[in-house]
């Protein structure tokens, strides 16, 4: 893309945002535009006024939250610093749109985010556990080998179909114990 170009898209989702925000209720219209903006630059550490300036807050804000949010947890240099990671920075910014725009309140906002974290650390939901042990169950059974047959007798034609499914259905758990 041109430059030219990309300021033609920068000014149309400039203006797209613009008209958005005039939909808005007039208590969020004051922080949605100037969150819509930020950018974070490329930068290893950040210190607490440039935090401060990109969240637009001031620091003893940035200090308080570090004592209500255990996740936002800023090293500190040699010199007592507080330096934020990207990471961080961006944790901010997630409070900060809980709480000013959203309208959370500080423990509604901690809840949230502790839901969140569950979220995305929790690998199998409640909903995907009886899946899952099936699935597992169906593991098992194919690493154990199939289980010795019982004489029965010829199969008919719609027990040749059965048959033909489950020789298929071996077939496929040898595959899936080479795979594995």
């Amino acid at each position: 893309m041109s430059c030219s170009a990309l300021k033609q898209f920068y000014a149309r989702v400039t203006k797209q945002v613009a008209e958005a925000v005039l939909t808005m209720p007039t208590a969020k219209r004051k922080y949605a535009l100037a969150q819509a903006e930020v950018v974070i630059p490329e930068k290893i550490y950040f210190r607490i006024g440039e935090v401060s300036a990109l969240a637009k807050l001031p620091t003893y804000v940035l200090r308080f939250w570090e004592t209500e949010f255990p996740q936002l947890r800023p090293a500190k240099s040699s010199t007592g610093q507080r330096m934020y990671r990207r990471r961080d920075v961006e944790f901010v910014m997630q409070i900060r749109k809980l709480l000013y725009e959203d309208g959370f309140t500080i423990a509604g906002a901690r809840e949230r985010l502790r839901e969140e974290a569950r979220m995305n650390r929790a690998p199998n939901p409640p909903a995907n556990q009886a899946l899952n042990k099936a699935a597992n169950q169906t593991v098992i059974e194919a690493r154990n080998g199939p289980q010795a047959g019982l004489p029965f007798p010829a199969p008919s034609n719609g027990e040749v179909r059965k048959e033909e499914l489950r020789s298929v259905r071996r077939q496929l758990c040898k595959v899936l114990d080479l795979l594995s």
